[in-house]
């Protein structure tokens, strides 16, 4: 088994490649190593020292450290991807209500009057921002809008992203203002 990785525009975060798929759908985020319980993949990787984070893609595993050189974690964390890879257990096992919402982000909320306007902005994060974001081994999501602000939801590697607030205010936010007048501003809510 050959696993890639990539440099991320979040220095603390590495992008592995394990050339398989790891999520057939969606993704999932572990902030700590309790919120690992769900994925065996993920616990695993909190077993390095210096973890701080996993977030799991279709194709990819973006792994955030607390501490530590990437030279010193990154042997371990092939290891261990590997180890899992090989053993065939699986990434996700099944999760009770409790554990489903773990590390997922809250509902959605917007006005009623504005579904037109939060469906067209949804399409453009859907179909132009998700799939570049993912490039750097994160994900964002439609958290809300309320009063021309969009809300995001940044996960994986773009959460604490040094460059994070640029990509929100001159990508995004102008892609948006762009094609939908209503929106004025772009925030985290992180």
């Amino acid at each position: 088994m050959f696993i890639q990785t990539e440099a991320t525009p979040n220095p603390a975060t590495l992008k592995f490649l394990p050339g398989r798929p790891v999520l057939p759908e969606g993704t999932a985020e572990f902030r700590d190593p309790a919120d690992a319980g769900r994925s065996p993949l993920a616990e695993r990787l909190f077993s390095v020292n210096g973890v701080s984070g996993v977030f799991l893609g279709h194709d990819f595993i973006s792994v955030t450290k607390a501490n530590g050189e990437w030279q010193h974690l990154k042997p371990a964390l092939l290891g261990a991807i590997m180890e899992h890879f090989m053993a065939g257990v699986p990434v996700m096992v099944q999760a009770g209500p409790a554990q489903a919402a773990a590390g997922e982000a809250g509902a959605e909320f917007f006005e009623e009057a504005d579904g037109e306007i939060v469906e067209t902005i949804k399409e453009l994060i859907e179909t132009r921002v998700r799939p570049a974001v993912a490039q750097d081994g994160g994900d964002i999501t439609f958290q809300g809008f309320r009063d021309g602000v969009v809300y995001l939801n940044m996960r994986g590697s773009c959460s604490g992203c040094p460059s994070s607030t640029a990509t929100l205010k001159n990508g995004i936010q102008n892609l948006l203002r762009h094609f939908v007048p209503e929106v004025r501003e772009v925030q985290s809510v992180n």
